[in-house]
């Protein structure tokens, strides 16, 4: 029995042997026919090449697909910066009315319990109404870079102020060298282009050169006296949200004395008038005749020559502002107007139905203090007494040939050249 199991388990492991004897040879047949080189041989070049050119077109591929999303990408990026920045000063925009808003709220509030508080009238004759309006909460986050400049150059949060381009350099230049004379610091120049910034620097002037606008900007670079002028219904904004009362000055002016030393200060605006005499100046009843009424033919009617928009000081109140918001709108859409026209428009037109009128205080200047190029030449020059006088500053507003007048002026008020004036006519030529 143990000798049968013996040769049992011999013939068990015999057959074992010989069948992984049998699974070595298949396996290395195998890997022969797969292998035919070896295991450790260098690849093929031809296959390796046909890899890396695969390879290389693959990266290409997406090196280009790469380069046109990034090109995409950034276009995209760009849109969206514009878009966002649109919608950032359209915010800005809105908040700034939504705080006016309030404010001039919390103002006629405050006006109206002073007013509802139980007054005596007081003797005849003493009874005065409220005049002056509450300036508005001063916010440097409207143009932090503009309340920089405005904190050095003007004094008792006044100066005056002047917008020009490369077309007004040289009225510009007898400008700032008359205000230089009288010894007046607070002024500014907004320069509307890179020469007059260059201009103003060289000659030391202070100045201020806005941030891109296109909507101003493309008026600023070429336009003509008038349109320039009406820019400054909606630059001169943000002086008067930083609490700033503003001179506004067109560059067609002579300053002979310091225009601070005479201004009241009671009124949101404060301006020259484009009147001759008092009649013109301050108002006066006109009556209109028609004969057919009978007996009621005269008709009496109220008449003031207007106020002169390049000449004029506003007090940073919400009527102020109210009063530049609605002239910059109307000259900013049609039908096309004069800033002046509208500026007056916009003073003195009543509230009636359709219409909510501008509630303003206003102050004529005193026209032979704040004089007009008409009574000059068509009066002063002409009048023993009158030529000894000494204007504040004379505006050459009513005629065309600015600059020759301006240099007469200077010539016969600085440098006393008596007959400077003399070979002007009244008017203009044409």
């Amino acid at each position: 029995m143990a000798s049968r199991r013996e040769k049992s388990g011999q013939s068990v492991l015999g057959s074992r042997i010989a069948v992984a004897i049998g699974i070595g040879i298949l396996v290395g047949c195998v890997c022969a026919f797969l292998f035919p080189h070896g295991f450790f041989s260098p690849p093929n070049p031809s296959l390796q090449s046909r890899r890396l050119v695969k390879s290389n077109l693959q990266i290409d591929s997406s090196s280009c697909d790469s380069s046109e999303r990034i090109s995409m990408l950034k276009s995209d990026i760009a849109g969206l910066s514009e878009k966002n920045a649109e919608l950032m000063k359209q915010v800005r925009e809105l908040n700034d009315k939504l705080r006016l808003a309030e404010q001039g709220k919390g103002h006629a509030q405050e006006q109206v319990v002073a007013l509802d508080k139980p007054h005596e009238a007081g003797p005849f004759g003493t009874v005065k109404g409220l005049r002056t309006n509450p300036t508005v909460m001063a916010d440097e986050s409207v143009n932090p870079r503009l309340a920089k400049i405005l904190t050095e150059v003007a004094v008792r949060k006044e100066l005056i102020v002047a917008l020009a381009n490369s077309n007004v350099k040289a009225m510009l230049e007898v400008w700032f060298t008359s205000i230089k004379r009288v010894g007046i610091t607070n002024y500014l120049v907004v320069a509307l282009d890179d020469g007059i910034a260059e201009f103003c620097k060289s000659n030391e002037v202070p100045f201020y050169k806005r941030d891109p606008d296109e909507d101003i900007d493309s008026v600023a670079r070429g336009g003509g006296n008038h349109a320039v002028s009406g820019l400054k219904f909606r630059i001169l904004r943000e002086f008067l949200q930083l609490g700033y009362s503003v001179l506004l000055s067109d560059v067609d002016i002579v300053y002979l004395q310091n225009p601070f030393d005479h201004l009241y200060r009671d009124s949101d605006v404060e301006s020259m008038t484009d009147g001759h005499n008092n009649m013109t100046a301050y108002g006066y009843n006109d009556v209109f005749d028609e004969p057919k009424m009978g007996w009621a033919r005269y008709a009496h009617t109220m008449r003031i020559w207007v106020y002169n928009s390049g000449f004029f000081y506003i007090r940073p109140t919400i009527p102020s502002i109210e009063l530049l918001d609605r002239v910059a709108d109307r000259l900013a859409r049609p039908p096309s107007a004069w800033d002046q026209a509208v500026f007056n428009e916009e003073l003195f037109y009543p509230s009636h139905p359709g219409y909510v009128g501008l509630y303003a205080a206003k102050r004529t200047m005193d026209y032979y203090l704040f004089m007009n190029s008409k009574v000059l030449f068509k009066t002063v020059r002409k009048d023993a007494n009158l030529r000894k006088f000494k204007p504040v500053i004379i505006h050459i507003n009513y005629h065309p040939d600015k600059l020759p007048r301006m240099k007469a002026v200077v010539e016969f008020y600085v440098n006393g050249k008596q007959d400077a004036l003399e070979p002007f006519p009244d008017g203009s030529d044409w």
